[in-house]
C-alpha cells in the first residue's frame, strides 16, 4: 500500500511539472528556465516542502574498517551492478517509478545489493546552470525523483552509489558543455556547485542507510585526454574533487569516490594517483574547506578488455598487485558483462575478484540500451553465483523477502 501511495504522489508531481511551459514566468526562483532539455521540462529549484523521511534506522549503514566495508561488526561485499539510467537523464526528466520499482525487485531477488546510478547524466536536465557556469541548484523535480529512488532503494536493500557528474557533461555535442567547462575551471563557480548541489544532496539523503556513496565523476580521464571533452587540466578536476569530498565529509557520513576510467591515473606505478589523499589535499587553499577532509574513502577503478594488454587483468590480482595503494577498500566500478573481443567471463570475474580481496564488482549494465557490453541477462548468473558463495556478506543483516 505504501508503495502505491508513493507512486500516486510521484505521478501527480510529474503531471504538475508537465503543465509548466517554457513561457511560464510565475516562478519566483531566479534559476527558472536555466535547465534546458529535449522535453522542455522546467521547474524551480526549491527543495520539496517536506524533508526526505528515511525508513531506515542506521543498522544497515556502511562504514569502513581498514580496507573493508562493514555493516555493524559484519563485513560487506558489494554484489553490484551499474544501473545507470532507465532513459538518459531520468532525474528531473522522465523518471519512471514503476520501472525502477520492478528493476530493483528483480535485482534484489537475484542477490544484487548495490547499484551505481547516474543521477546526473550530462547536466542538461534537472540542473539550473547558466551559460557562464553560474550554478543555482537542481530543479524541484530532480529532488522529487531522488526521493522516490531512495525510497525504493530502502525497500529493496539496494545500496546506491550516486554518480553526480561524467565526462559527458563536458562533451561538445551537449548543449551545456561550455557552461560545465567554465564551472569546473572557475573556483567560485565550482564552490556554487558544491554548495548548491553536493551539500544539499548529502544533507537530504545522508540519513538513509542505503545512500552509500557519491561518485564525484564518471571517468574524468576522458575530460583530460579527449579533445571533444575539452582536454582540461587535472588541477581543475582535482580541486572539484577535493572541495566536494571535504564538503561531503563535513556534512554527512556518506562515502566518497571517483569512478576512474583507467588504472593509468589511479596508481603511482602508472601516471600518478590523481585522487590520492596528498594530491587532493595539496590542491586546496583558503579556509572554506577543511583540508583534512579532502579524501576519497575508497577506490572505484574501471576496467574493459582493451586495457588488458597495457595494465593487466584486475580480477586475478589483488588491488595492490593491480596498482592501487592498499590504503582503502577497492571495487571494480565498471567492467563489461560480455566482450566480443575476448573470452572474458563475467561469472568467473566476480568470483575471482572476491577471492583476490576486491570489495565488490559493478558490471556494466542492467538498464538502458545494450551498447555491446551486455545487459542484465548477461550479469544475472554472476550475481546469483556470488549470492550462493557469500550471501552473509552481501546481506549482513539478512535478505528481506519483498
Amino acid at each position: 500500500m505504501k508503495v502505491k501511495q508513493w507512486l500516486a504522489s510521484s505521478l501527480a508531481v510529474l503531471m504538475l511539472v508537465s503543465t509548466v511551459g517554457c513561457g511560464d514566468n510565475s516562478s519566483s526562483s531566479k534559476a527558472e528556465s536555466k535547465s534546458n532539455n529535449s522535453s522542455a521540462v522546467v521547474s524551480e529549484t526549491a527543495m520539496p516542502e517536506k524533508d526526505y523521511a528515511t525508513t531506515t534506522d542506521g543498522s544497515a549503514k556502511v562504514k569502513i574498517d581498514g580496507t573493508k566495508f562493514m555493516v555493524g561488526d559484519k563485513e560487506l561485499w558489494f554484489n553490484g551492478v551499474n544501473a545507470p539510467w532507465d532513459k538518459w537523464n531520468d532525474f528531473g526528466g522522465g523518471f519512471n517509478f514503476e520501472f525502477w520499482q520492478d528493476h530493483f525487485q528483480k535485482l534484489h531477488n537475484s542477490g544484487v545489493n548495490a547499484a551505481r546510478i547516474w543521477i546526473i547524466c550530462n547536466g542538461d536536465v534537472g540542473m539550473a546552470i547558466s551559460a557562464d557556469g553560474t550554478f543555482d541548484g537542481a530543479t524541484t523535480a530532480h529532488w522529487e525523483d531522488l526521493d522516490n529512488l531512495f525510497y525504493l532503494a530502502e525497500q529493496y536493500q539496494i545500496y546506491i552509489m550516486a554518480t553526480v557528474q561524467s565526462f559527458d557533461n563536458f562533451k561538445d555535442q551537449n548543449q551545456n558543455y561550455q557552461a560545465w567547462r567554465t564551472l569546473i575551471q572557475d573556483s567560485d563557480k565550482t564552490d556554487m556547485f558544491v554548495d548548491n548541489y553536493i551539500v544539499p544532496l548529502v544533507q537530504r539523503y545522508g540519513k538513509s542507510d542505503y545512500f552509500w556513496s557519491v561518485d564525484l565523476c564518471n571517468e574524468p580521464d576522458w575530460i583530460v585526454e579527449n579533445e571533444e571533452c575539452g582536454k582540461l587540466d587535472w588541477l581543475y578536476l582535482e580541486q572539484y574533487y577535493a572541495k566536494a569530498a571535504a564538503a561531503i565529509h563535513a556534512n554527512s557520513d556518506v562515502l566518497v569516490t571517483v569512478g576512474m576510467g583507467m588504472i593509468k591515473y589511479n596508481s603511482d606505478s602508472q601516471q600518478g594517483n590523481k585522487i590520492s589523499d596528498s594530491e587532493l589535499q595539496n590542491v586546496l587553499s583558503g579556509d572554506k574547506y577543511d583540508k583534512s577532509l579532502a579524501y576519497v574513502d575508497f577506490y572505484s577503478t574501471h576496467w574493459y578488455t582493451w586495457m588488458q594488454g597495457m595494465w593487466g587483468y584486475p580480477f586475478s590480482e589483488s588491488p595492490t598487485d593491480f596498482g592501487l595503494d592498499g590504503t582503502k577498500p577497492c571495487v571494480i566500478g565498471e567492467c563489461p558483462a560480455v566482450a566480443s573481443d575476448s573470452d572474458f567471463d563475467i561469472t568467473s570475474a566476480y568470483e575471482e575478484a572476491y577471492n583476490n580481496g576486491w570489495n565488490g564488482v559493478f558490471a556494466w549494465k542492467t538498464s538502458g540500451q545494450d551498447d555491446g557490453c551486455g545487459l542484465w541477462q548477461d550479469i544475472q548468473p554472476a550475481i546469483e553465483k556470488m549470492a550462493g558463495i557469500c550471501e552473509d556478506k552481501i546481506f549482513p543483516n539478512g535478505k528481506k523477502a519483498v
